[in-house]
């Protein structure tokens, strides 16, 4: 088996949060064309990461399983080994099962060092053993229960083609002197015509305690807050994020803001939970765990949200400020948050960032064979610099392109997605204006291209046998992954030779252009945009005026 890791993050303070990771969630009655959407993106920081595999087994009465974190790949304990687990590939599973989760951190006395399920082993552990996101949650909720949760608090998405899930969950802490419990956790369904969101924040608030069908929630939730003095009110009144994960400026401004940017794509008068977002007004109108979208959304909508740089908002990332440098990139070097002169400030933290290591859309589908219903849209970079291409759930073979042999955080190679697509978006980074639309152009023709195929690829899968449409879909996907990586590859020829050296090479007919004796055509040198160059001009004076 193959175990991936994702970064998260070292416990802070009470609402701590790991600044990374973003998920979506659209209901079937919510999306174009009934599918449950959800999407995920790592921001890890410079780690290196591939496709996931898990594939499917049987495995003996007393077979032991062994409990890595996901973070640190520290050895935690093992548990039994169920009797028979699902293939699963990326976060999706051969059900249509599909988890994703981001970290809020909460308490940090609530972190229980001596549990053996971290959160990453609870995604992969449930994707192998549920063919559906309430047994998914189910597993993961006794597993928590049984072994003793290791992570910070964690809020995951669970989704099937029928229904999508949010959950959250935190450990009792590592003193058993004080606390017996090992786990407290709470799960609510999204309406089937609504879209959800959550981005390092905790979000479930107040939630109803009579609805069993869709609010489901441990014994000591609400008990566990009050013996620890942390709530007394009525038991209707309690509020999960604000008894354990409060959000505060970093909450709302770096975290829930993701969450406001991609409601405000979809709904009209999000203006009215802008103070929200802003984070520094604390008496600012909370928004809602979900929204009904005001027409339905697609997927090709969801990979748009995923690429966001809060466009059009006063969070802005573009030409606003001096930030961007000279040729306006919506991105911000980290960390997020910088000194200067005594005083602290933050850089925004948009969906799209330039840490991603890898991001998903996976939509899911009832009313289709499951081989062929599932499709997980793959991209193993920043989700505004990719290509997703599509990755079936019933695939059993991956393309080599994401799961390349020697390639890792260190070693460069260029059969390997990860590498090549962050070799581009590294070129295009510090001038952003003048060559990211050269990658969208290729970027958006093959997503166009895969969408136009899409219809006819699945509608004679659905003619064939299981087995046979496992095949013919897996060796498509495969097909896909790696002609994408060849495209980008001459797109990361292109690139070095239209812009080399700040110029730009002109083109004719499709390909660059020569001079009448067969030299290459004289470059075109743009200098400083306008906006750039008045920024420059009021900072130096007449340091680089011309006297007349």
């Amino acid at each position: 088996m193959k175990k991936r890791f994702c970064l998260m993050v070292v416990a802070m303070t009470t609402a701590a949060y790991a600044l990374a990771c973003t998920n979506f969630i659209v209901g079937k009655k919510a999306s174009t064309d009934g599918s449950v959407i959800c999407s995920y993106n790592a921001d890890s920081y410079g780690s290196f990461m591939a496709l996931a595999h898990y594939p499917a087994a049987k495995h003996q009465k007393g077979d032991m399983r062994k409990i890595y974190d996901w973070d640190t790949n520290k050895y935690l304990g093992e548990i039994p080994e169920a009797e028979e687990t699902w293939n699963v590939v990326g976060n999706t599973n051969e059900w249509q099962v599909t988890i994703g989760e981001t970290t809020y951190g909460g308490r940090e006395e609530m972190v229980d060092t001596t549990g053996v399920i971290d959160y990453g082993s609870l995604i992969y552990i449930a994707l192998q053993r549920s063919k559906t996101a309430r047994e998914a949650i189910s597993v993961m909720t006794t597993l928590a229960e049984t072994y003793g949760y290791y992570s910070e608090g964690e809020t995951f998405t669970l989704c099937d083609p029928n229904e999508a899930w949010i959950m959250e969950m935190q450990g009792c802490g590592s003193d058993r002197n004080v606390s017996k419990e090992r786990v407290v956790w709470v799960a609510r369904r999204i309406p089937d015509d609504a879209i959800c969101a959550h981005a390092n924040q905790s979000r479930i608030g107040v939630f109803p305690l009579k609805d069993k069908e869709n609010v489901l929630y441990s014994k000591n939730a609400i008990k566990y807050a009050r013996k620890m003095g942390w709530f007394s009110g009525k038991d209707e009144e309690f509020s999960w994020k604000n008894t354990y994960a409060f959000p505060d400026f970093s909450g709302r401004r770096i975290c829930d803001a993701r969450v406001w940017s991609f409601f405000n794509h979809h709904v009209s008068g999000m203006d009215r939970y802008l103070p929200w977002a802003l984070g520094k007004d604390k008496d600012a109108e909370d928004m809602p765990l979900w929204v009904v979208p005001d027409k339905k959304v697609s997927v090709a909508d969801v990979m748009r949200d995923m690429r966001d740089h809060f466009e059009g908002t006063p969070m802005e990332l573009d030409s606003t400020d001096i930030g961007g440098g000279i040729w306006q990139m919506p991105y911000r070097p980290t960390p997020l948050y910088f000194t200067v002169d005594g005083k602290k400030y933050f850089n925004e933290r948009p969906t799209s960032t330039q840490q991603t290591s890898w991001s998903y859309v996976s939509q899911m589908r009832s009313w289709l064979p499951r081989e062929v219903g599932g499709c997980f849209w793959f991209g193993n970079d920043d989700g505004n610099m990719v290509a997703y291409t599509p990755i079936y759930c019933s695939m059993t073979r991956l393309p080599e392109c994401y799961d390349t042999p020697g390639a890792d955080a260190v070693t460069f190679s260029d059969k390997n997605a990860y590498w090549v697509e962050n070799w581009v978006a590294n070129m295009v980074y510090p001038r952003y204006k003048m060559m990211f639309p050269s990658l969208r152009q290729v970027r958006d023709s093959l997503e166009q291209a895969y969408f136009s195929q899409q219809k006819d690829i699945e509608a004679k899968a659905c003619q064939m046998a299981p087995a046979e449409a496992q095949q013919f879909l897996n060796d498509y996907s495969i097909q896909q992954a790696q002609q994408m990586l060849a495209r980008w590859k001459q797109l990361a020829f292109y690139l070095i030779v239209k812009y080399n050296d700040m110029a730009v090479k002109p083109e004719k007919d499709g390909k660059f252009a020569r001079s009448e004796h067969g030299l290459g055509a004289h470059v075109k040198r743009p200098g400083f945009p306008i906006t750039y160059a008045r920024k420059l001009l009021k900072e130096t004076g007449d340091k680089y005026l011309i006297p007349e």
